[in-house]
């Protein structure tokens, strides 16, 4: 029988262990030299925008929203395919989810149908970059420009991605990163979020230490209501580590995401049924592989019938407006039907930095026999 091959996996090299070490011998493990060090080094690869890190790419996006002014009575428009914490930060700071349907190719926020949602109440987009795929850039600042509103991009999946030869975060408004485990680099939990101006950045670090400030030895005070939510110098010295690595990291997984088609074939689709990803290898880090399964198979059957291959299958995600909670606030089935499908049938097939092209093989072999066999 073949090892388990999960659906994702960490790569964290010595010299980073060692780095971690380092930073727990020095007596400083909360947020200090090492968090400094590594905004100071994601604003470079952003253009010199300012970056603050965070314990999670969760509440980067709160704050993003709370540091545009919005809450109770406005709308953000978002995505029903992604984590739940896309939507829930809306309603965090007391404002209204909209979602907009899907496009059934990208499988992100389609563009005709976020314009088409736009009230009088709307202030704000979250578009989120599933897989690490960038939407159309140039048209979603476009629509933000003619109707005057925010944008905190949930890239949380998309560090390493690009649009038009530009960094993902290196241009727009607020852009939002996760480091969690999964992610194409981590620092076990956290996050950052790219800033427009001095301004945002001071707000930022106030929310993400209960509001306070402080000015001289002994001068403290406090004018916005903030949370706990900063960076350790031991998840920083994790970063960096990871950080450097950023780019063998996005060729690799491209390499790999290139095995996968290569090895499906031009007749996978038409042979199962199943919808493979779009063949992006410039702007996509192809965080995640996914295929859109066949009607004729339901996804816990392939889950099941892959897990007796050895091989993990996850899914990335189930519809947010079906959730209990988004019910309760009067969504239901049928309102965004791409989103209902693709939710119900998506897949993630094994992809991460250390994986082998025997691996990709592997689990093309496996797949094909699941779904044809």
């Amino acid at each position: 029988m073949n090892t388990f091959l999960p659906f994702s996996k960490p790569t964290i090299d010595e010299a980073t262990i060692a780095s971690v070490a380092d930073t727990l011998r020095s007596g400083w493990i909360t947020s200090g030299p090492k968090v400094a060090e590594f905004e100071k080094q994601l604003s470079d690869y952003f253009g010199g925008r300012i970056v603050r890190t965070f314990n999670s790419g969760t509440c980067t996006m709160e704050i993003a929203l709370r540091i545009a002014g919005i809450g109770a009575g406005d709308e953000v428009i978002t995505t029903p395919i992604s984590w739940v914490a896309t939507a829930n930060v809306i309603l965090e700071v007391g404002a209204t989810p909209v979602f907009a349907d899907i496009d059934p190719v990208t499988r992100n926020l389609d563009l005709d149908k976020v314009e088409a949602a736009i009230t009088p109440r709307t202030k704000a987009i979250i578009p989120v970059y599933l897989a690490g795929r960038p939407l159309d850039m140039d048209r979603l600042y476009a629509i933000a420009s003619k109707y005057k509103l925010r944008v905190i991009e949930d890239a949380a999946q998309a560090i390493g991605s690009t649009w038009q030869g530009k960094p993902i975060g290196s241009f727009g408004d607020f852009v939002s990163f996760s480091f969690q485990a999964n992610k194409n680099i981590t620092t076990s939990e956290g996050g950052c979020l790219v800033l427009n101006n001095a301004e945002e950045a001071t707000l930022a670090e106030k929310y993400r230490l209960q509001g306070v400030s402080r000015s001289g030895w002994d001068g403290i005070d406090v004018d916005v209501l903030g949370g706990k939510y900063n960076m350790t110098d031991i998840a920083a010295a994790i970063g960096l580590g990871q950080f450097a690595q950023l780019d063998k990291i996005t060729a690799q997984r491209r390499k790999l995401a290139q095995h996968y088609f290569k090895i499906l074939g031009s007749d996978f689709e038409e042979k199962t049924g199943a919808q493979l990803p779009p063949e992006d290898f410039k702007n996509t880090n192809w965080h995640l592989f996914q295929i859109v399964l066949p009607d004729s198979i339901t996804r816990p059957q392939f889950m099941e019938r892959m897990k007796a291959f050895n091989i993990g299958v996850g899914f990335h995600y189930a519809p947010i407006h079906l959730f209990k909670l988004y019910r309760e606030l009067g969504f239901k089935e049928g309102m965004y039907p791409i989103a209902e499908h693709v939710g119900k049938q998506i897949v993630s097939l094994p992809m991460y930095y250390a994986m082998t092209e025997a691996d990709v093989e592997r689990t093309c072999v496996a797949m094909r026999e699941v779904l044809q066999g």
